[in-house]
């Protein structure tokens, strides 16, 4: 049996972390090694446990969660950040991204995001809550042109592959894609195992960037 995911949480919100705790008792994978209320504890915690994964809230008193998120990756680069967030700041999860975080999600996303998201960063994956992807894609910082060989790749795929990049770039889940297609998940896996092969992306977040910038959106 392998072992469990090591995992710190970060957030001021008592109530949050308690109902997160909840959820992460019920994944089986996943094992709780510390909690933080704040940004300066999140950092110390982080370099005295050295989790696999750490969960930090946007806004914490004390050092905010892109201030620790920056202060992490510099001091424990082997740790995995996810950012969790609420609906309409989407600002704050564009520089998180920008500096390094493994995703985000949103506090009230549904309970098997949560496990998923991490299992992800782990993995070295990275996760983007599938409720507000366009959004937080929209606001991203301007990125220079795609270049003619990116280009070239996103061509190479076929009319279906194109679709399925479309849809995960429109922040639709694998569920919601195979709804869409009328195909199973087993098949979408498939099709996104293919998508990121041909164009060079290692996870949903390039992917969604990359299909943002070659102009499938507009």
């Amino acid at each position: 049996m392998n072992a469990p995911i090591r995992v710190l949480l970060a957030d001021d919100d008592r109530l949050v972390r308690a109902a997160i705790e909840t959820i992460l008792r019920t994944a089986g994978d996943v094992e709780l090694v510390a909690q933080a209320g704040d940004g300066r504890q999140a950092i110390d915690l982080t370099l005295l446990h050295r989790p696999d994964v750490v969960l930090l809230d946007i806004r914490m008193p004390v050092l905010d969660g892109l201030a620790a998120l920056r202060e992490i990756r510099r001091t424990a680069p082997a740790v995995h950040a996810v950012m969790l967030t609420t609906f309409g700041e989407d600002d704050y999860v564009a520089q998180a991204l920008t500096a390094g975080a493994a995703g985000f999600l949103l506090k009230d996303s549904a309970a098997d995001e949560l496990p998923h998201a991490i299992r992800a960063a782990a993995a070295g994956d990275a996760f983007l809550s599938p409720r507000v992807t366009r959004q937080v894609l929209n606001r991203l910082p301007a990125a220079p042109a795609v270049p003619r060989e990116d280009l070239a790749r996103v061509e190479s795929l076929s009319g279906r592959e194109r679709e399925v990049l479309i849809l995960l770039a429109q922040g639709l889940s694998n569920a919601e894609i195979s709804a869409q297609l009328f195909v199973t998940e087993g098949t979408v896996k498939t099709h996104l195992y293919r998508v990121f092969t041909k164009i060079g992306c290692d996870n949903r977040v390039q992917a969604a960037m990359l299909a943002q910038r070659a102009g499938l959106l507009d």
